[in-house]
């Protein structure tokens, strides 16, 4: 497993400038943001020289890029904004693909029209569904023209707001270019240590053959997102699952500062080395 973090976590809007500090503090990979480049995360035009730019800096830092954000709600209330979405998407796919990025990142969306990361009662609807199995097709057309995957991560403010729901989008969707990212700290809340564990588990068992990417994170005893290490998350029993299903991918931390990301290398580092012993 290789230790990476969201690029955008470190200030600068070059990648020459922001990825010499994700090797800096010690990761070997990357998550993108086309904000690292001084563009919107989800631009409609992205020069060939930024993807050159970006591939270079690559090379030269060290630092492998194993995803690129696209995130947009796919199941916006507003077909309009959806489909401005979808346009956005096929513009990064291209970019991922000039970057030698396999992977791009989505979020599978929300009815809430004003934040894609909000819960609203309909995301449960059969109309919510419907909407995200026709965005699902729309984007795996779009990865197969620029050959790249679609990562997921089971999200309980999203349409996707758990590991069987995901796992009932992988089958009924039935597309190789469909992945999935697994954040452990997303499937619960303020639940105890033993239940997060089974809670982990049984998603794991659900998902493991399609997992592309982990995400690092925590949440404090209160429910609240905070920097991975520093909350409840059972970042060894986390660890060791993965282990024992065979993934072998990135884990990428995000949700902290810059100034912490050399200790929470430290932490997710020493955790994994437990592994071997």
């Amino acid at each position: 497993m290789q230790l990476g973090i969201f690029a955008k976590t470190f200030d600068g809007t070059s990648p020459t400038v922001v990825l010499p500090q994700v090797k800096a503090a010690g990761f070997e990979t990357a998550q993108y943001n086309m904000a690292c480049s001084g563009l919107s995360a989800m631009p409609e035009d992205i020069p060939a020289s930024v993807i050159a730019s970006v591939k270079t800096a690559a090379q030269s830092s060290g630092v492998v890029l194993t995803a690129l954000s696209a995130t947009y709600n796919m199941i916006h209330p507003d077909l309009t904004e959806r489909k401005n979405g979808h346009r956005r998407l096929a513009v990064i796919a291209k970019a991922a693909q000039g970057m030698g990025i396999p992977l791009v990142t989505l979020c599978t969306g929300t009815r809430d029209a004003t934040d894609q990361w909000k819960h609203h009662p309909d995301n449960t609807s059969v109309a919510a569904w419907t909407d995200l199995i026709q965005s699902m097709q729309t984007v795996i057309a779009i990865a197969d023209t620029f050959n790249v995957d679609l990562g997921i991560e089971p999200e309980r403010a999203n349409v996707i707001n758990s590991a069987a729901k995901a796992r009932k989008l992988l089958d009924e969707v039935k597309s190789p270019r469909l992945k999935i990212i697994f954040d452990p700290a997303n499937l619960f809340e303020t639940e105890t240590v033993a239940e997060q564990r089974r809670i982990i588990s049984k998603a794991l068992d659900l998902l493991a053959v399609d997992i592309t990417m982990a995400h690092a994170k925590d949440r404090s005893a209160n429910g609240e997102f905070v920097t991975a290490g520093t909350g409840v998350l059972d970042y060894r029993h986390f660890f060791s699952e993965l282990n024992q299903s065979s993934f072998n991918g990135p884990i990428i931390t995000h949700g902290l500062t810059a100034a912490e990301a050399p200790q929470v290398h430290a932490f997710l580092q020493q955790e994994l080395a437990q592994l071997a012993s």
